[in-house]
């Protein structure tokens, strides 16, 4: 992780300086307090993306504790760099004293059994194994979340990490939860799909079926006379209908661009898209503003043709 360096009081105490001047520079708008005796600086906390911010929050609260901590839920998968919904979460650290469920100064705790969670080091920080970590965001976060950190752990990566399989997630839950945990985590785990391209993806599939539409394939490769036109997000194929989450990231992204420029990217996106619709294929698409409310994704999909779920035979 490429993060701005921490700037901490307490280093300053030890050399003999007047840690004052922190607070000074940070009422000046040359620093920014980020915890109680951590600073960084402002330019470049200011330049970090929402979702960088949080593992910095994590080493700030690494550095003040007074005993080592082993991370966990959404700080621990940020370490183990599984996507994480939202942009503003308290950092979540285990506890075995009993004083689970309290939060301090920006720090949650939660309490484990020692015997049951296996920890290993991320980045530095001790941290829930990818298994435990996986297993507690679908145990307690949405039914979205699980799906997709699920995805992602059951696909391959870039990050040289071997994918997770069904049968370990499985093994996981033990007696590790509630009854009504491990159904959660399952129900979750069962709708799961590597094929899912990101997490906005994940998202928009795990929505389509808790709003009731019918679940697209995935990835699906489409051709023309000329040969591949695109494997697309999102495919109803019966309804002659393509799905496209449009992360908008991407068009920043160096990896994507490939040399190009963005509107250059966006050109080709563009031509792409109308071989696509030459094929005799809808294309719709839609951005994390369509996902941040169900009711209007619901619209927007209801609007755009996508079919419903069956509903079931009646047994009357």
């Amino acid at each position: 992780m490429d993060l701005p360096p921490l700037i901490l009081s307490s280093d300053l105490a030890r050399l003999g300086q007047d840690a004052r001047g922190l607070a000074r520079q940070a009422k000046s708008g040359q620093l920014r307090r980020i915890r109680q005796g951590v600073y960084v600086r402002a330019q470049e906390w200011e330049a970090l993306p929402p979702w960088d911010r949080y593992p910095v929050l994590i080493r700030a609260a690494a550095s003040t504790l007074r005993s080592r901590t082993v991370f966990c839920r959404q700080s621990s998968a940020v370490l183990w760099d599984m996507p994480v919904l939202g942009h503003r979460h308290l950092v979540h650290a285990c506890t075995y004293d009993g004083g689970g469920g309290r939060s301090r100064a920006g720090v949650r705790r939660h309490l484990v059994d020692l015997g049951s969670v296996r920890i290993e080091e991320r980045h530095g920080l001790l941290v829930t194994d990818r298994v435990r970590t996986a297993l507690d965001l679908a145990a307690f976060e949405s039914f979205e979340q699980g799906v997709t950190v699920f995805d992602h752990v059951l696909g391959p990566r870039s990050d040289n990490l071997a994918p997770l399989s069904r049968g370990e997630l499985d093994a996981g839950i033990g007696g590790n939860y509630t009854a009504a945990a491990a159904r959660r985590i399952r129900t979750a785990l069962q709708f799961a799909d590597p094929a899912s391209g990101s997490p906005g993806e994940s998202v928009s599939r795990a929505l389509m079926h808790r709003l009731g539409f019918r679940i697209p394939l995935l990835q699906v490769e489409i051709r023309d006379a000329r040969g591949l036109v695109a494997f697309t997000d999102f495919d109803w194929p019966d309804d002659q209908l393509c799905g496209e989450f449009d992360g908008l990231v991407k068009y920043r992204n160096a990896e994507y661009l490939q040399g190009r420029t963005p509107a250059e990217a966006l050109t080709a996106e563009k031509r792409r898209e109308d071989r696509i619709r030459a094929t005799g294929r809808r294309v719709i698409r839609w951005t994390w503003s369509e996902l941040a409310n169900p009711g209007s994704f619901s619209a927007f999909l209801a609007a755009a043709g996508v079919p419903r779920q069956p509903l079931p035979a009646c047994r009357c």
